[in-house]
Protein backbone atom coordinates (compact mmCIF):
# COMPACT_ATOMS: atom_id res chain seq x y z
CA UNK A 1 0.00 0.00 0.00
CA UNK A 2 1.40 3.42 -0.99
CA UNK A 3 2.25 5.74 1.93
CA UNK A 4 1.09 9.31 1.49
CA UNK A 5 3.64 12.10 1.81
CA UNK A 6 3.03 14.93 4.27
CA UNK A 7 2.11 17.23 1.37
CA UNK A 8 -0.36 14.70 -0.07
CA UNK A 9 -2.01 14.27 3.33
CA UNK A 10 -2.37 18.04 3.67
CA UNK A 11 -3.83 18.30 0.17
CA UNK A 12 -6.29 15.50 0.88
CA UNK A 13 -7.41 17.01 4.20
CA UNK A 14 -8.01 20.41 2.61
CA UNK A 15 -10.71 18.92 0.41
CA UNK A 16 -12.95 18.69 3.47
CA UNK A 17 -13.22 22.49 3.36
CA UNK A 18 -13.96 22.80 -0.37
CA UNK A 19 -17.47 23.51 -1.58
CA UNK A 20 -18.74 20.45 -3.51
CA UNK A 21 -19.85 22.50 -6.54
CA UNK A 22 -16.64 24.54 -6.89
CA UNK A 23 -14.75 23.93 -10.15
CA UNK A 24 -11.10 24.70 -10.81
CA UNK A 25 -10.48 27.95 -12.64
CA UNK A 26 -10.07 31.54 -11.62
CA UNK A 27 -10.99 35.06 -12.60
CA UNK A 28 -8.94 37.93 -11.31
CA UNK A 29 -10.79 40.66 -13.17
CA UNK A 30 -12.02 41.47 -16.68
CA UNK A 31 -10.97 44.15 -19.14
CA UNK A 32 -13.63 45.87 -21.20
CA UNK A 33 -12.66 43.81 -24.26
CA UNK A 34 -12.92 40.55 -22.34
CA UNK A 35 -16.27 41.54 -20.84
CA UNK A 36 -17.62 42.21 -24.33
CA UNK A 37 -16.16 38.93 -25.57
CA UNK A 38 -17.87 36.93 -22.85
CA UNK A 39 -21.19 38.74 -23.26
CA UNK A 40 -21.13 38.05 -27.01
CA UNK A 41 -20.27 34.40 -26.34
CA UNK A 42 -23.20 34.08 -23.93
CA UNK A 43 -25.62 35.60 -26.47
CA UNK A 44 -24.22 33.49 -29.32
CA UNK A 45 -24.87 30.34 -27.29
CA UNK A 46 -28.29 31.45 -26.03
CA UNK A 47 -29.92 32.76 -29.21
CA UNK A 48 -30.11 29.50 -31.24
CA UNK A 49 -32.11 27.98 -28.38
CA UNK A 50 -34.70 30.75 -28.42
CA UNK A 51 -36.87 29.02 -31.01
CA UNK A 52 -40.16 30.03 -29.40
CA UNK A 53 -39.09 33.69 -29.30
CA UNK A 54 -38.36 33.91 -33.04
CA UNK A 55 -41.85 34.93 -34.09
CA UNK A 56 -42.89 37.09 -31.14
CA UNK A 57 -43.37 40.83 -31.08
CA UNK A 58 -40.35 42.07 -29.11
CA UNK A 59 -40.59 44.67 -26.36
CA UNK A 60 -37.64 46.26 -24.53
CA UNK A 61 -37.13 45.66 -20.83
CA UNK A 62 -38.59 48.65 -18.98
CA UNK A 63 -36.06 50.71 -17.03
CA UNK A 64 -37.07 52.11 -13.65
CA UNK A 65 -40.64 51.20 -14.45
CA UNK A 66 -41.32 48.60 -11.81
CA UNK A 67 -41.99 44.96 -12.62
CA UNK A 68 -44.81 45.49 -15.13
CA UNK A 69 -44.54 45.71 -18.90
CA UNK A 70 -47.33 46.78 -21.22
CA UNK A 71 -47.87 45.00 -24.53
CA UNK A 72 -50.03 46.79 -27.11
CA UNK A 73 -52.26 45.35 -29.81
CA UNK A 74 -54.25 47.24 -32.45
CA UNK A 75 -57.74 46.27 -33.60
CA UNK A 76 -58.72 46.04 -37.26
CA UNK A 77 -60.97 48.70 -38.75
CA UNK A 78 -64.47 47.78 -39.99
CA UNK A 79 -65.15 47.82 -43.75
CA UNK A 80 -65.78 51.23 -45.29
CA UNK A 81 -68.81 50.24 -47.41
CA UNK A 82 -70.60 53.61 -47.36
CA UNK A 83 -70.06 55.43 -50.71
CA UNK A 84 -68.36 58.80 -50.52
CA UNK A 85 -70.41 61.91 -51.18
CA UNK A 86 -68.97 64.12 -53.90
CA UNK A 87 -67.12 67.08 -52.41
CA UNK A 88 -67.73 65.96 -48.82
CA UNK A 89 -64.85 64.76 -46.66
CA UNK A 90 -66.04 61.89 -44.46
CA UNK A 91 -65.18 61.46 -40.82
CA UNK A 92 -61.97 59.46 -40.38
CA UNK A 93 -61.32 56.66 -37.93
CA UNK A 94 -59.25 56.51 -34.80
CA UNK A 95 -56.81 53.77 -33.98
CA UNK A 96 -58.34 51.29 -31.59
CA UNK A 97 -55.65 50.00 -29.27
CA UNK A 98 -55.86 47.68 -26.31
CA UNK A 99 -53.12 46.80 -23.86
CA UNK A 100 -52.08 43.62 -22.10
CA UNK A 101 -50.04 43.97 -18.93
CA UNK A 102 -47.64 41.33 -17.66
CA UNK A 103 -45.20 41.13 -14.76
CA UNK A 104 -41.59 40.39 -15.60
CA UNK A 105 -39.57 37.87 -13.59
CA UNK A 106 -35.87 37.13 -13.24
CA UNK A 107 -34.11 33.85 -13.97
CA UNK A 108 -30.46 32.90 -13.60
CA UNK A 109 -27.75 30.47 -12.58
CA UNK A 110 -23.98 30.41 -12.05
CA UNK A 111 -20.88 28.21 -11.86
CA UNK A 112 -18.42 28.59 -8.98
CA UNK A 113 -14.72 28.47 -9.86
CA UNK A 114 -11.59 28.31 -7.70
CA UNK A 115 -8.19 29.96 -7.61
CA UNK A 116 -6.15 26.85 -8.43
CA UNK A 117 -5.57 27.70 -12.09
CA UNK A 118 -4.17 31.05 -13.21
CA UNK A 119 -6.33 33.00 -15.61
CA UNK A 120 -4.81 33.64 -19.02
CA UNK A 121 -5.82 36.46 -21.41
CA UNK A 122 -8.93 34.49 -22.34
CA UNK A 123 -9.29 31.63 -19.84
CA UNK A 124 -10.61 28.50 -21.54
CA UNK A 125 -12.47 27.46 -18.37
CA UNK A 126 -14.36 30.73 -18.21
CA UNK A 127 -15.13 30.47 -21.93
CA UNK A 128 -16.43 26.93 -21.50
CA UNK A 129 -18.47 27.95 -18.46
CA UNK A 130 -19.94 30.82 -20.46
CA UNK A 131 -20.85 28.51 -23.35
CA UNK A 132 -22.54 26.02 -21.04
CA UNK A 133 -24.39 28.78 -19.21
CA UNK A 134 -25.35 30.38 -22.52
CA UNK A 135 -26.99 27.17 -23.68
CA UNK A 136 -28.74 26.81 -20.33
CA UNK A 137 -30.00 30.39 -20.38
CA UNK A 138 -31.33 30.04 -23.92
CA UNK A 139 -33.17 26.80 -23.14
CA UNK A 140 -34.53 28.24 -19.90
CA UNK A 141 -35.85 31.44 -21.47
CA UNK A 142 -37.23 29.52 -24.44
CA UNK A 143 -39.18 27.30 -22.05
CA UNK A 144 -40.67 30.36 -20.34
CA UNK A 145 -42.15 31.43 -23.69
CA UNK A 146 -43.07 27.88 -24.72
CA UNK A 147 -45.15 27.26 -21.60
CA UNK A 148 -47.16 30.43 -22.26
CA UNK A 149 -47.85 29.38 -25.86
CA UNK A 150 -48.72 25.83 -24.78
CA UNK A 151 -51.55 27.29 -22.70
CA UNK A 152 -53.32 28.75 -25.74
CA UNK A 153 -57.04 28.11 -26.09
CA UNK A 154 -57.11 27.41 -29.85
CA UNK A 155 -56.49 23.64 -29.97
CA UNK A 156 -56.88 20.88 -32.56
CA UNK A 157 -56.49 17.17 -31.76
CA UNK A 158 -55.30 14.61 -34.28
CA UNK A 159 -58.09 12.12 -35.05
CA UNK A 160 -57.76 8.41 -34.32
CA UNK A 161 -57.50 6.21 -37.38
CA UNK A 162 -58.62 2.57 -37.42
CA UNK A 163 -59.04 0.54 -40.62
CA UNK A 164 -58.94 3.75 -42.62
CA UNK A 165 -61.78 5.33 -40.63
CA UNK A 166 -61.13 8.56 -38.69
CA UNK A 167 -62.67 9.21 -35.28
CA UNK A 168 -62.66 12.78 -33.95
CA UNK A 169 -60.84 13.42 -30.68
CA UNK A 170 -61.89 16.20 -28.32
CA UNK A 171 -59.32 15.91 -25.52
CA UNK A 172 -55.65 15.07 -24.99
CA UNK A 173 -56.57 12.07 -22.85
CA UNK A 174 -58.52 10.45 -25.70
CA UNK A 175 -55.64 10.47 -28.17
CA UNK A 176 -53.92 7.18 -28.98
CA UNK A 177 -50.95 5.94 -31.01
CA UNK A 178 -52.96 6.18 -34.24
CA UNK A 179 -53.67 9.90 -33.72
CA UNK A 180 -50.64 11.17 -35.63
CA UNK A 181 -49.83 14.50 -37.22
CA UNK A 182 -50.89 14.66 -40.86
CA UNK A 183 -50.81 16.97 -43.86
CA UNK A 184 -54.55 17.44 -43.56
CA UNK A 185 -54.22 18.78 -40.02
CA UNK A 186 -51.65 21.34 -41.16
CA UNK A 187 -53.90 22.48 -44.01
CA UNK A 188 -56.81 22.71 -41.57
CA UNK A 189 -54.79 24.81 -39.11
CA UNK A 190 -53.66 27.16 -41.88
CA UNK A 191 -57.24 27.47 -43.15
CA UNK A 192 -58.47 28.21 -39.64
CA UNK A 193 -55.91 31.00 -39.24
CA UNK A 194 -56.66 32.41 -42.67
CA UNK A 195 -60.41 32.26 -42.01
CA UNK A 196 -59.87 34.38 -38.91
CA UNK A 197 -57.89 36.97 -40.92
CA UNK A 198 -54.68 36.10 -39.14
CA UNK A 199 -51.80 38.09 -40.69
CA UNK A 200 -48.94 36.05 -42.10
CA UNK A 201 -45.95 35.67 -39.86
CA UNK A 202 -43.21 35.93 -42.48
CA UNK A 203 -42.87 36.15 -46.26
CA UNK A 204 -46.49 35.42 -47.15
CA UNK A 205 -46.99 32.43 -44.89
CA UNK A 206 -47.45 31.02 -41.41
CA UNK A 207 -44.82 29.30 -39.28
CA UNK A 208 -44.95 26.14 -37.20
CA UNK A 209 -42.77 24.94 -34.31
CA UNK A 210 -42.54 21.16 -34.27
CA UNK A 211 -40.72 18.43 -32.33
CA UNK A 212 -38.48 16.04 -34.36
CA UNK A 213 -40.66 13.08 -33.33
CA UNK A 214 -43.80 14.75 -34.67
CA UNK A 215 -41.90 15.89 -37.77
CA UNK A 216 -40.90 12.27 -38.44
CA UNK A 217 -44.49 11.40 -39.35
CA UNK A 218 -45.01 14.55 -41.40
CA UNK A 219 -41.79 14.49 -43.42
CA UNK A 220 -42.54 11.06 -44.85
CA UNK A 221 -45.44 12.48 -46.88
CA UNK A 222 -44.71 13.18 -50.56
CA UNK A 223 -46.17 16.69 -50.23
CA UNK A 224 -43.42 17.68 -47.80
CA UNK A 225 -40.92 20.19 -49.27
CA UNK A 226 -37.47 20.08 -47.68
CA UNK A 227 -35.86 23.42 -46.81
CA UNK A 228 -32.85 22.46 -48.91
CA UNK A 229 -35.01 22.83 -52.03
CA UNK A 230 -35.82 26.50 -51.44
CA UNK A 231 -32.95 27.67 -49.22
CA UNK A 232 -31.24 29.51 -52.06
CA UNK A 233 -34.18 31.84 -52.67
CA UNK A 234 -35.49 32.25 -49.11
CA UNK A 235 -33.88 33.37 -45.87
CA UNK A 236 -34.32 30.41 -43.53
CA UNK A 237 -35.36 30.70 -39.91
CA UNK A 238 -33.22 29.21 -37.14
CA UNK A 239 -34.01 25.48 -37.20
CA UNK A 240 -36.14 25.56 -40.37
CA UNK A 241 -36.53 22.12 -41.96
CA UNK A 242 -39.21 22.46 -44.64
CA UNK A 243 -42.70 23.58 -45.53
CA UNK A 244 -46.17 22.48 -46.49
CA UNK A 245 -48.06 24.89 -48.74
CA UNK A 246 -47.71 28.25 -46.95
CA UNK A 247 -46.61 26.88 -43.56
CA UNK A 248 -42.86 26.84 -42.83
CA UNK A 249 -41.62 24.47 -40.11
CA UNK A 250 -38.98 25.11 -37.45
CA UNK A 251 -37.80 22.01 -35.61
CA UNK A 252 -36.79 21.98 -31.95
CA UNK A 253 -36.33 19.35 -29.26
CA UNK A 254 -37.78 21.99 -26.94
CA UNK A 255 -41.20 21.82 -28.63
CA UNK A 256 -43.65 20.88 -25.89
CA UNK A 257 -44.14 17.22 -24.91
CA UNK A 258 -46.68 16.12 -22.33
CA UNK A 259 -46.53 12.74 -20.61
CA UNK A 260 -48.67 12.87 -17.50
CA UNK A 261 -52.14 12.15 -16.20
CA UNK A 262 -53.68 14.34 -18.93
CA UNK A 263 -52.29 12.02 -21.63
CA UNK A 264 -53.27 8.53 -22.78
CA UNK A 265 -51.66 5.95 -20.49
CA UNK A 266 -47.98 5.43 -21.27
CA UNK A 267 -47.97 7.74 -24.30
CA UNK A 268 -46.39 11.13 -24.86
CA UNK A 269 -48.34 13.86 -26.64
CA UNK A 270 -46.56 16.33 -28.94
CA UNK A 271 -47.42 19.98 -29.51
CA UNK A 272 -47.13 21.57 -32.95
CA UNK A 273 -47.70 25.33 -32.86
CA UNK A 274 -48.92 27.05 -36.04
CA UNK A 275 -48.50 30.81 -35.72
CA UNK A 276 -49.36 34.03 -37.49
CA UNK A 277 -47.94 37.50 -36.88
CA UNK A 278 -48.63 39.39 -33.63
CA UNK A 279 -49.98 36.30 -31.87
CA UNK A 280 -47.79 36.84 -28.82
CA UNK A 281 -45.11 39.09 -27.40
CA UNK A 282 -42.01 38.70 -25.29
CA UNK A 283 -39.31 40.87 -23.81
CA UNK A 284 -36.07 41.38 -25.70
CA UNK A 285 -33.03 39.37 -24.64
CA UNK A 286 -30.43 41.86 -25.85
CA UNK A 287 -30.21 45.32 -24.34
CA UNK A 288 -30.64 44.38 -20.68
CA UNK A 289 -32.68 41.21 -20.90
CA UNK A 290 -29.74 38.80 -20.57
CA UNK A 291 -26.64 39.65 -18.55
CA UNK A 292 -23.30 37.88 -18.22
CA UNK A 293 -21.95 38.19 -14.68
CA UNK A 294 -18.38 37.40 -13.62
CA UNK A 295 -17.32 37.79 -10.00
CA UNK A 296 -13.59 38.02 -9.22
CA UNK A 297 -11.77 36.05 -6.54
CA UNK A 298 -12.71 37.17 -3.05
CA UNK A 299 -16.31 38.19 -3.68
CA UNK A 300 -18.78 37.58 -0.89
CA UNK A 301 -17.62 35.60 2.14
CA UNK A 302 -14.24 34.51 0.79
CA UNK A 303 -11.42 35.78 3.08
CA UNK A 304 -8.71 33.79 1.27
CA UNK A 305 -9.70 34.78 -2.29
CA UNK A 306 -10.38 31.16 -3.24
CA UNK A 307 -13.57 31.44 -5.22
CA UNK A 308 -14.87 33.28 -8.28
CA UNK A 309 -17.99 32.70 -10.34
CA UNK A 310 -19.44 32.95 -13.83
CA UNK A 311 -23.18 33.39 -14.18
CA UNK A 312 -26.14 34.78 -16.06
CA UNK A 313 -29.30 36.65 -15.13
CA UNK A 314 -32.26 37.52 -17.33
CA UNK A 315 -35.49 39.47 -17.01
CA UNK A 316 -38.24 37.88 -19.04
CA UNK A 317 -41.95 37.50 -19.61
CA UNK A 318 -44.08 36.26 -22.52
CA UNK A 319 -47.76 36.86 -23.17
CA UNK A 320 -50.33 35.64 -25.68
CA UNK A 321 -51.91 38.66 -27.38
CA UNK A 322 -54.45 37.29 -29.86
CA UNK A 323 -55.61 33.71 -29.28
CA UNK A 324 -57.08 33.28 -32.77
CA UNK A 325 -53.69 34.04 -34.33
CA UNK A 326 -52.26 30.73 -33.13
CA UNK A 327 -53.32 27.09 -33.29
CA UNK A 328 -51.87 24.25 -31.24
CA UNK A 329 -52.13 20.78 -32.75
CA UNK A 330 -51.77 17.89 -30.30
CA UNK A 331 -50.86 14.47 -31.65
CA UNK A 332 -49.19 11.17 -30.81
CA UNK A 333 -46.75 9.05 -32.79
CA UNK A 334 -46.96 5.31 -33.30
CA UNK A 335 -43.17 5.13 -33.25
CA UNK A 336 -42.18 7.68 -30.63
CA UNK A 337 -44.98 8.29 -28.12
CA UNK A 338 -44.12 5.26 -25.99
CA UNK A 339 -40.43 6.24 -25.90
CA UNK A 340 -40.51 10.03 -25.49
CA UNK A 341 -40.40 11.77 -22.14
CA UNK A 342 -42.01 15.02 -21.03
CA UNK A 343 -39.92 18.17 -21.35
Amino acid sequence: MKRLTKFEKMKWNLQFFAEPNTNVTTDSGLSGEMKTYYEDTLLDEAEPNLVHDQFADKYPIPKNGGKSIEFRKYDSLPKATQPLTEGVTPDGKKLSMSTVTAEVAQYGDYIVTSDILDMTAIDNNVVQSTKILGSQSGRTLDTVTREVLAGGTNVMYAPKVASGVETAVTSRKNLDATAVLSMDLIFMAAALLKGQNTPYAKDGGYVAIIHPYAAYDLMRDEEWISASKYAGSTQLFEGEIGKIANVRFVQSTEAKIWKDATCPTGLAVFSTLVLGAHAYATTEIEGGGLQHIVKALGYGDDPLNQRASVGWKATKVAKRLVEQYMVRIESCSAKWSALAEAN
